[in-house]
């Protein structure tokens, strides 16, 4: 039976629980509500990003109760089960990211459950490598702009949808989420509440304006029967959901044969690369896309260089291709 004794009881030297004491997964239990609430309520992470630190730290839960061990665990023995985690054929970046829900959730314990030793101290996070994004080339991107079948109502609505997509670079869920007067058409400008609830001025295009212009003044009317807020709306007048947004978008990439899978995420890629591509400079890329930390920005660097690389590489007289950069005899 558990003996009610409080987590601030000096630490023993090891994690390894007695049959009288309460086991980490026990004390995970009890305390797992409160730091989701923490996370959802007061930093303001999407349900999305709840759900996943909570599925984290459910399975670490569960490995300390078939160990046997507190939450008081030595740095060693997370070390052992983050390797037992990669031995199970989990990748690399989940493996990073249960431990980023860990370390998260010890900080909270430390502040506010009296929680004294954190055993993610001077753990590493596992290298991931870089998954440089794989944007649509813009004769591509012209391509997929055109798939949509203007000549009806709701191809009208995908074309200013898939326009302002690659015009602004919203994430899907900002797009799915944005309120119709939060659309600017005069200044061309959207006004976007984005993760952790933070609002961002974005700007788009005249194309993009032109079809959007179409698309509330022919189209959108139609399809709001229920006053509606949102600006893209279904055929039964509700705000288009994630996952339609997403198989529409999949399905026109197919529809016009583009090269890989086509996916919402990609669109912002292409968005963000083209811009740096045209000499847009990162602080302004890094407000546009709602990046809180500009080093989330920079990947988009790497791809530019790339870019850059393969421009010299095709049109330097010098650049090392077979049958050119030779010295004129």
């Amino acid at each position: 039976m558990p003996t009610g004794r409080s987590e601030s009881v000096p630490p023993r030297r090891s994690g390894r629980c007695g049959k009288e004491s309460r086991t980490g997964g026990d004390f995970l239990d009890r305390e797992l509500p409160t730091y989701l609430d923490h996370l959802s309520v007061e930093r303001g992470l999407s349900p999305a990003s709840v759900a996943a630190y909570g599925r984290d730290l459910a399975a670490y839960g569960q490995w300390l109760r078939r160990q046997r061990l507190s939450s008081r665990v030595a740095r060693e023995e997370l070390s052992r089960y983050l390797r037992e985690q990669r031995s199970r054929g989990i990748s690399s970046r989940s493996a990073a990211r249960s431990l980023s829900a860990l370390r998260s959730f010890y900080a909270f314990a430390a502040a506010h459950l009296q929680h004294a030793e954190d055993p993610t101290a001077h753990l590493h996070s596992p290298r991931t490598g870089l998954a440089l994004p794989k944007p649509l080339t813009e004769r591509e991107v012209e391509t997929l702009l055109r798939a949509p079948d203007d000549s009806s109502p709701l191809g009208v609505r995908d074309r200013a949808m898939l326009e302002l997509l690659y015009a602004s670079g919203l994430r899907v869920s900002e797009i799915a989420q944005l309120p119709r007067e939060r659309v600017d058409l005069e200044e061309r400008m959207l006004r976007v509440t984005g993760k952790g609830g933070k609002e961002r001025l974005v700007p788009f295009g005249q194309s993009a304006a032109r079809w959007l212009r179409r698309y509330l003044q022919t189209v959108r009317p139609g399809l709001d029967r229920r006053g509606a807020p949102a600006l893209f709306l279904s055929v039964r007048g509700r705000a288009m959901t994630r996952q339609r947004l997403w198989q529409l978008i999949e399905g026109y990439g197919r529809g016009v044969g583009l090269r890989g899978r086509l996916t919402p995420h990609r669109l912002r890629h292409s968005f963000a690369t083209h811009l740096l591509q045209h000499g847009a400079d990162l602080r302004s890329l890094q407000m546009m896309l709602g990046h809180t930390d500009i080093s989330t920005t920079q990947i988009y660097t790497l791809v530019s260089r790339a870019h850059l690389q393969t421009v010299y590489d095709r049109f330097h007289p010098r650049a090392g291709r077979s049958g050119r950069g030779k010295a004129e005899r």
